[in-house]
């Protein structure tokens, strides 16, 4: 899953693996990660087809005589669903190496401020609606070393991969629309209005917008020349995320559906829907 590590290190080693032939785990270096935060600590929160570029900073600490070159050698901070380190379920790690600057060193050890990006394409790393949950921090290194000259009919790739988990977690939600229609429209003053509307939410398994049923929205009114709308009422969503109420009709202004997201669902608030009262 994750990009960068996978794609820089793992690739050969896998290749060997298929053909049965043993390969040696370097020796794990000692590594720190700390201070991690993603995405500015706030939700991730992902449709179904654009790609969220998601920012990741932490806190390196690695001995002064490692040298980590990006190709052969990589470290970074990944993000995974399960248990645990060896129970995952799903993993997202970043796509190109992180840039990072020296804070402190000492005559063993470098210390640096690392920033890294994760791209999450809806439908190719999320799959399911578990996916919509609370991840977990992971730091990694990877690192071969390779001899593809078989001009003396031998090959060899050494390879070593390590985890560590790390404090911290990140918020994956499914993004959410809402959609708002006022009837009739113009209308008299006192007479009912009937403001309908639609709460979906992305399916990243099939690709689409679904229905969000039982979900509580609120309908909001802001009057004509007024900077703010105010709630009117709550509505609860029916199948297929249907949503529906009335209301008299009081003043110009315009109604909207607003809903504030759930633990795996994000934020959603559709267009004003403008109506002139007679």
């Amino acid at each position: 899953m994750h990009k960068y590590a996978i794609g820089a290190a793992v690739s050969g080693a896998l290749a060997l693996s298929a053909l049965a032939v043993p390969s040696a785990s370097a020796a794990t270096p000692d590594l720190s990660f700390s201070n991690v935060v993603v995405n500015k600590g706030k939700p991730i929160v992902v449709g179904t087809t654009t790609t969220v570029k998601v920012p990741v900073t932490y806190t390196f600490v690695r001995p002064a005589d490692l040298v980590i070159d990006d190709m052969k050698s990589v470290a970074g901070i990944l993000l995974y669903r399960g248990a645990s380190l060896s129970r995952q379920e799903n993993e997202l790690g970043p796509d190109d190496a992180p840039t990072c600057t020296t804070t402190a060193t000492t005559a063993t050890t470098v210390t640096q401020s690392c920033t890294e990006s994760i791209y999450i394409e809806p439908g190719d790393y999320l799959y399911e609606a578990a996916d919509a949950s609370t991840w977990k921090v992971a730091g990694f290194y990877s690192s071969n070393t390779s001899d593809n000259d078989d001009s003396d009919n031998h090959i060899s790739m050494q390879f070593g991969y390590d985890m560590w988990g790390v404090p911290g977690s990140a918020q994956i939600k499914r993004a959410a629309k809402l959609t708002v229609n006022a009837t009739p429209e113009p209308v008299k003053k006192g007479a009912t209005l009937t403001v309908k509307g639609t709460l979906t939410h992305a399916d990243w398994a099939s690709g689409e917008y679904t229905g969000y049923k039982g979900r509580s929205a609120a309908l909001q009114f802001k009057a004509k020349g007024a900077t703010a709308y105010k709630t009117v009422k709550t509505v609860t969503s029916g199948t297929a995320g249907a949503l529906s109420t009335t209301v008299k009709a009081s003043a110009d202004g315009s109604y909207r559906y607003s809903f504030a997201g759930t633990s795996t669902t994000g934020t959603a608030t559709a267009t004003g829907d403008y109506v002139d009262v007679k």
